[in-house]
């Protein structure tokens, strides 16, 4: 996941405003302490985990492992990308790095992280989430190993939905919630706001319908937007979006749409759990009225797919304890503090077996369904430089204006394939 598009889910579901502590200036270096302990490096980034959590996992941790001395060095995400690089091909790099996960393959193109295709097995990786494994491999190699998801929810007034005579628990399926938004949809209620360029919602919906937003066929990458599975997944979009009144021109951070929803009657916004407290510190008000359900899917059986956010842990090549690096990595990414992470921060645990840790966090919940139909961009190092332009909210906003869907599903398309294949 790009550093900007985790960072706003990422400041969604931290609504707690704890902030983790950094344990040293932000140095790496140094191979041991006064007490002859390994030093061990790490990079987690901001907001990942709490000051409490912290101190908890380190004080285990050395307990557990008293000849590793943890050290752990909070990491802003704005101009991450260019420090992890710099940090890869110098002599001095910390030894265990929190990276979005969509961001591997660009770190593994340099041929600067570890691989470890062997270790998956030890890790619990056939039971690991879709949407963090994958883009943490490259080139048929594992780099990256799954720390914590986070995807898209609904979330819903239920003071609105018992007023229409709407249970929420009843929307297994699209049509049920186009039906269910449709009831909701009354003058004084936006049956759902919608901005017209969310094009995490559009991408879970391509998925849905069996597309992608690339599809790859040898060395060629192949923009997805114009294929028939595309175009139904905008058309439902389209229909969706058309029961409320978001803005077509802009994505759900311009304005805020938690805020947006703070401040009327709004049915549903899509959003991470964390949206909801959002909600409420700008209308208090709205405290107890708020729930949350699955992204319905095509059919009651399956969820809708999601863009699944989220971090995966890496070690450089270069970082000086590989052998203590897999030792934390195992710890921190292993069933009993994957349990306690994800209740200590409502985060989806790394594995589809962990999914009941957050049976007793209604967002959490919400979310772990919905992570277990989860997906993420094309694998690619240049998908970073399609998301700079990104001419996917260009086609939506295209469309929803009345736009033709198939010329400006092309034309995005075409810039894709095009800038994908730069790189090669």
């Amino acid at each position: 996941m790009s550093h900007r598009s985790l960072a706003l889910l990422g400041a969604l579901l931290l609504s707690t405003g704890l902030v983790a502590c950094s344990s040293s200036d932000g140095t790496s270096g140094g191979t041991s302490d006064a007490g002859g302990r390994t030093a061990l490096d790490v990079w987690l980034m901001r907001d990942s985990v709490s000051a409490a959590f912290q101190k908890d996992f380190e004080t285990g941790f050395e307990k557990a492992h008293p000849e590793i001395d943890v050290r752990i060095q909070i990491q802003e995400w704005d101009g991450i990308g260019e420090k992890v690089t710099a940090a890869l091909a110098s002599n001095d790099a910390p030894d265990v790095i929190e990276v979005g996960n969509t961001q591997v393959a660009q770190y593994a193109q340099s041929g600067g992280l570890t691989d470890f295709t062997a270790k998956v097995a030890e890790l619990g990786g056939d039971s690991w989430l879709k949407g963090l494994a994958e883009p943490g491999a490259y080139q048929g190699k594992q780099y990256g190993i799954p720390y914590y998801a986070a995807n898209r929810v609904v979330v819903y007034r239920t003071d609105l939905f018992a007023k229409a005579g709407v249970d929420a628990r009843s929307i297994k399926t699209r049509e049920q919630w186009i039906a269910a938004t449709e009831k909701l949809n009354t003058k004084g209620t936006q049956g759902i706001y919608l901005p017209g360029q969310n094009w995490y919602v559009l991408s879970g919906f391509v998925w849905d319908e069996g597309g992608d937003l690339a599809v790859r066929t040898g060395d060629a990458w192949k923009g997805g937007l114009d294929s028939p599975e595309a175009l139904r997944a905008m058309a439902f979009y389209k229909r969706l979006q058309a029961l409320g009144r978001g803005p077509k021109d802009s994505d759900e951070a311009q304005p805020p749409q938690a805020e947006v929803m703070a401040k009327g009657r709004i049915a549903q916004i899509i959003a991470a759990p964390g949206g909801a407290n959002v909600v409420t510190q700008n209308n208090p008000a709205l405290e107890g009225k708020l729930g949350f359900f699955p992204i319905p899917g095509k059919t009651a059986s399956t969820p809708g797919a999601v863009f699944t956010g989220g971090s995966d842990l890496v070690v450089p090549v270069v970082a000086a304890h590989q052998d203590e690096a897999f030792t934390f990595i195992r710890e921190l990414t292993g069933d009993a503090w994957q349990k306690k992470l994800a209740l200590a921060m409502s985060y989806v645990p790394n594995r589809t077996t962990l999914a009941g840790a957050v049976a007793s966090d209604p967002g959490a919940a919400a979310m772990a369904v919905g992570a277990a139909n989860g997906h993420a961009t094309p694998n690619t190092p240049q998908w970073a430089a399609v998301e700079a332009k990104n001419p996917v909210k260009d086609y939506m906003t295209a469309v929803l204006t009345g736009g033709d869907a198939k010329t400006e599903a092309a034309r995005a398309s075409e810039y894709i394939t095009t800038t994908l294949n730069s790189g090669s």
